[in-house]
């Protein structure tokens, strides 16, 4: 049962009737801001894209320019600060760290409230507010005693270390939690909606049920409501038939791109089309059927276990966990235009994290203190990427 706020704003409610304004007749979804197409427009469903589209090589290159801060415990998101800094979540300590990219020191916001950390669950993804300017707000993903939910909580940097994070506002609650396959990423897309990966917490049946919120990638207001233009009526459920949704992006036409768990065949990296059926339990990569949603690219189990995903130079670039790799796959609108090729192979360990720095860098978040494999090092690291 989906369980959510009904409080909505008067500025998401003139927001909502803008959107449903530019909705086509027959389910088509909206606009984006400044009337530049939605993650989830025509130009999204398109196989191929535009024909202007350039299609990047299909080999290219990663470097490591430096690591930016090393001795992070558990670290999950990042969010990087407009006016300089990168916001770390610590999963197992609930904390939210500030990172200088220029000198590496660290300083501890604070702890989030009420998460309860075991197995894969804890503080998860961050984003900050499409308003952050003004509102200074910063969302997270976390589990808590019953479920998964988000918050959102005011940042404050002039108040002292450890003290920073104002109180928590949930958004939105009810979402399954587990001792595995909690979901976690969140991100604003580029129309001002927040999107959220979530799992099945290892009930497999969710997935498939459009009544629940395990299995699902979400999209809604800032305020946790329905976004307009959702392809199911009253719905946060944007897209469903996954097994656990860990990385989110969009590309420069504004499509969204979602990485996600396998069992014990096939990771995925997957376009992602509103109301698509992705398959699992169903299917797991391709060839699934009639009805499923087929994969761009995938991986053996042992070659990924997909985390973050991250759009930089006409390509996808993908953190692997077990697979401890960096994975660059170039798209062709939302196909693969070559074969995926891996990077940083077993240099850094498991990888977590990655997110777009601007122009042709990245940066890279290890995460060898999550509890799992053979840890390189004691501590997990930032690390500043530049790609091709």
């Amino acid at each position: 049962m989906i369980v959510q706020r009904r409080v909505v704003s008067a500025v998401t409610a003139a927001a909502a009737l803008l959107l449903t304004a530019g909705c086509s007749s027959d389910g088509g979804q909206p606009s984006g801001a400044g009337g530049s197409p939605s993650p989830s427009s025509t130009a999204a469903q398109s196989p191929s894209g535009s024909a202007a589209e350039q299609t990047p090589p299909a080999k290219g290159s990663v470097k490591v320019v430096r690591t930016v801060a090393t001795g992070l415990k558990s670290p999950w998101g990042l969010a990087p600060l407009p006016g300089g800094g990168l916001l770390v979540s610590s999963r197992d300590e609930a904390t939210i760290t500030r990172v200088d990219e220029k000198t590496g020191e660290k300083t501890e916001l604070g702890e989030v409230p009420g998460v309860a950390a075991s197995g894969e669950g804890g503080l998860l993804g961050i984003a900050l507010s499409p308003d952050y300017a003004s509102d200074h707000m910063v969302y997270a993903y976390f589990t808590s005693a019953s479920d998964n939910r988000i918050v959102r909580m005011r940042y404050d940097e002039k108040k002292p270390s450890g003290e920073q994070l104002g109180e928590p506002d949930t958004v939105f609650r009810g979402i399954p939690k587990g001792v595995i396959h909690n979901g976690g990423r969140i991100a604003f897309g580029p129309d001002g909606m927040l999107y959220a990966g979530t799992g099945e917490s290892g009930d497999t049946g969710l997935s498939q049920d459009k009544e629940s919120l395990g299995g699902k990638i979400l999209r809604m207001t800032p305020d946790g409501e329905p976004a307009p233009g959702n392809p199911f009526p009253d719905s946060v459920v944007y897209s469903y038939g996954h097994r656990n949704v860990q990385g989110l992006a969009w590309d420069d036409r504004q499509r969204l791109f979602a990485s996600e768990f396998g069992q014990e065949t096939w990771d995925e990296l997957n376009a992602i089309k509103p109301g698509d059926n992705y398959g699992w339990p169903e299917a797991e990569g391709e060839g699934g059927g009639s009805g499923f949603h087929d994969p761009l690219a995938q991986w053996s189990t042992d070659e990924a276990s997909p985390s973050g995903i991250a759009f930089a130079g006409g390509s996808v670039w993908m953190a692997g966990l077990r697979g401890e790799r960096l994975w660059r796959v170039p798209l062709k609108g939302t196909e693969a235009a070559a074969d995926p090729q891996a990077f940083l192979e077993g240099e850094y360990g498991r990888l977590r994290t990655v997110v777009a720095a601007g122009g042709d860098r990245l940066w890279l978040v290890t995460s060898n203190t999550d509890g799992r494999g053979d840890a390189k090092g004691d501590d997990d690291r930032v690390l500043e990427l530049r790609v091709t």
